[in-house]
C-alpha cells in the first residue's frame, strides 16, 4: 500500500482531531497547542486556520452551525462568525491535572469525549456522553489517556483505546439511548509499533487507527488482525479521518509535540497535514445534533 503524501506544511504543534465536512468540503482538524482551528478544500488546496479561546482538544461541527468544542476544562458551543462561547459542562474541575483529548460525535449525533492526566500520567480521568439536549453523563472512569473514539456504521459498536494499554476494546452501544453495554479487547497493539491513537471505521468494519511515534497508520480487520498499513513519513501521526466525496481519502493529522530542535530539522514536515488512498470508502461523521 501507498504511502501518505503531504497535502500542507501547517507545522502544527500537535495537529489532532480531524474530519471531514461535506457541508463545505473541507477537512477540518486542531492544533492543540498551537490553539487554532483548520481547514482544508482537497478541491483547490486552499486552506486557512482560524484562532479559538483555548486548546481545542477535540471537535465537531453542529447541524444548525458552528462547533461544539472539547476544550482543555470544558464543553463548549462556539460561533465562530461572532466568537460567542457558550459553555456546556466544565470537565473534571476537582483535577488539576486532567484534561480532554480524544472525542468523536456518534451515528446519532451526541458528543463522546475523553480525558487524559496530563500531569501524572494516572488513571483517574474519565470518558463522557454530551447529549443533544447538554445533558452530560460519565459512561466510565479510570481512563489515563483516551483515544480511537470511533463507531462501526450501524452505530452499534463503540471502539476506544487508553494509549497506555496498548489495547483497542469495543464496547456494544445503544444507538437509542448512548449506552454502553458489554467490553471486549478488539485488538492487542502490544508488538506494533508505536502508541494507539486516534482512529476512524472504514465501510467494511476495518478500524484505521494512528500510531503515536510509530510513524503509520494501521487497518485492524474486523477480526481484531492488523491487515494493512500506510506508512508516514514522519515520527508522530495524531489521527485520521475519511474524505472527500467518494469518502475514498484518508486525511492523517501530524505533530511536533515533544520532538527536539534536531528530531524536527531532520522531519520538518512533522505537524504537516498528509493524506493516502487506502483502497476502502469511509464513513460519514454525523453532525452534533445539539
Amino acid at each position: 500500500m501507498a504511502g501518505a503524501e503531504l497535502l500542507l506544511d501547517c507545522r502544527n504543534q500537535h495537529g489532532e482531531g480531524v474530519f471531514w465536512n461535506p457541508d463545505d468540503g473541507r477537512v477540518w482538524w486542531t492544533d492543540i497547542f498551537g490553539e487554532r482551528l483548520w481547514w482544508y478544500e482537497p478541491a483547490n488546496g486552499r486552506s486557512d486556520s482560524l484562532a479559538v479561546p483555548g486548546r481545542v482538544c477535540c471537535f465537531a461541527p453542529r447541524g444548525q452551525g458552528g462547533f461544539i468544542l472539547a476544550l482543555a476544562d470544558r464543553i463548549a458551543l462556539y460561533d465562530p462568525a461572532s466568537g460567542a462561547l457558550e459553555t456546556i459542562a466544565d470537565f473534571e474541575p476537582d483535577n488539576p491535572n486532567t484534561r480532554l483529548n480524544d472525542g468523536r460525535t456518534d451515528r446519532q449525533g451526541r458528543l463522546i469525549a475523553g480525558g487524559m492526566n496530563d500531569g501524572t500520567g494516572a488513571a483517574d480521568s474519565s470518558v463522557i456522553r454530551v447529549d443533544p439536549d447538554g445533558r452530560v453523563a460519565t459512561l466510565f472512569d479510570g481512563v489515563s489517556c483516551a483515544n480511537s473514539t470511533c463507531f462501526t456504521a450501524d452505530g452499534r459498536t463503540m471502539f476506544f483505546a487508553d494509549t497506555p494499554e496498548m489495547t483497542i476494546r469495543a464496547y456494544d452501544y445503544d444507538p437509542a439511548t448512548g449506552a454502553l453495554g458489554a467490553m471486549r479487547v478488539h485488538a492487542d497493539l502490544s508488538n506494533a509499533p508505536g502508541l494507539p491513537d486516534g482512529s476512524r471505521v472504514d465501510a467494511e468494519g476495518g478500524v484505521w487507527n494512528a500510531a503515536w511515534e510509530g510513524r503509520r497508520v494501521a487497518r485492524v480487520a474486523p477480526d481484531g488482525t492488523v491487515d494493512a498499513v500506510i506508512d508516514v513519513p514522519v515520527w508522530k501521526p495524531t489521527c485520521c479521518a475519511f474524505g472527500g466525496p467518494d469518502l475514498d481519502t484518508l486525511f492523517i493529522t501530524t505533530s511536533r509535540l515533544g520532538s527536539t530542535d534536531e528530531q524536527i530539522a531532520a522531519e520538518p514536515l512533522s505537524g504537516g497535514l498528509f493524506a493516502a488512498q487506502p483502497g476502502v470508502r469511509g464513513v460519514a461523521d454525523a453532525p452534533f445534533a445539539g
